[in-house]
């Protein structure tokens, strides 16, 4: 084996090591029913449950796709933000039971909100600004629970980190994933904030693309903090192994 393999083995194993380790590796009953649960407010979601009967009806039917798939990309990220939680963490206690059962009331409270919102956005239905305001308000407030509540999911599972035998890193990851959820949920709070003034109403909607210069920043500025971990971190691992290699050469 050459040099060049050998040493882009060591960093791919080395990369490897850095990753978050998989605690739940099989599906859970917890998991099992929140599945279950996410699946019926897709269903909810459909545009329409009969077959259309005629050209007209398939035009009417095709109109609400849009409205439709905008919910569905949002729910199956809810749904992806559960899976990896519990692929990392496998947490199946009390708390984590009240919390996933906290989370998956308001995915049910946040579909019709949700998809009522998308259809107005898409259509030519004109809402009387006090209306309006009031869209904002309660899709803003189902939006923050959602993401405060996986916040402290992340919360809890840090709790427990001896028990869950957290390295430095995954500590670190952890505690990033807290702050993530709550600056995104941050984000739908100064959305209700602006749907309260009849001057800035209509940037109410538009203040959720906030959401990903919010996220590009915290990410950046979390990499920049998880260098010198993963440098410490590797070099905590290389020194017993130095140890036992100066120990036989003597």
């Amino acid at each position: 084996m050459s040099e060049e393999t050998t040493h882009a083995s060591a960093q791919g194993s080395q990369a490897e090591r850095m990753k978050f380790r998989r605690r739940g590796l099989a599906v859970s009953r917890l998991e099992g029913f929140s599945d279950a649960v996410f699946a019926f407010a897709l269903t909810l979601l459909v545009v329409s449950l009969q077959v259309p009967q005629d050209f007209k009806t398939l035009l009417a039917t095709l109109s609400g796709f849009l409205p439709f798939a905008l919910s569905f990309a949002i729910f199956i990220f809810l749904w992806y933000q559960h899976y990896a939680f519990f692929r990392r963490y496998g947490l199946e206690d009390g708390l984590t039971i009240v919390l996933n059962s906290a989370l998956l009331l308001v995915v049910l409270f946040f579909v019709f909100p949700l998809k009522f919102l998308f259809s107005i956005a898409v259509s030519d239905v004109q809402l009387q600004p006090e209306q309006l305001g009031r869209l904002f308000t309660i899709y803003g407030l189902g939006f923050i629970a959602v993401f405060l509540i996986l916040a402290l999911l992340y919360a809890n599972a840090y709790r427990q980190r001896a028990r869950l035998e957290l390295n430095s890193l995954e500590a670190f990851d952890t505690v990033s994933d807290i702050w993530s959820n709550v600056s995104v949920a941050a984000v739908g709070l100064g959305s209700i904030a602006l749907a309260q003034f009849p001057a800035t109403l209509n940037l109410a909607g538009f203040f959720y693309f906030a959401i990903a210069i919010v996220r590009t920043v915290y990410e950046a500025l979390s990499a920049r903090k998880r260098r010198p971990l993963e440098e410490r971190f590797l070099a905590a691992e290389r020194a017993p192994k130095q140890h036992e290699q100066q120990h036989e050469q003597k």
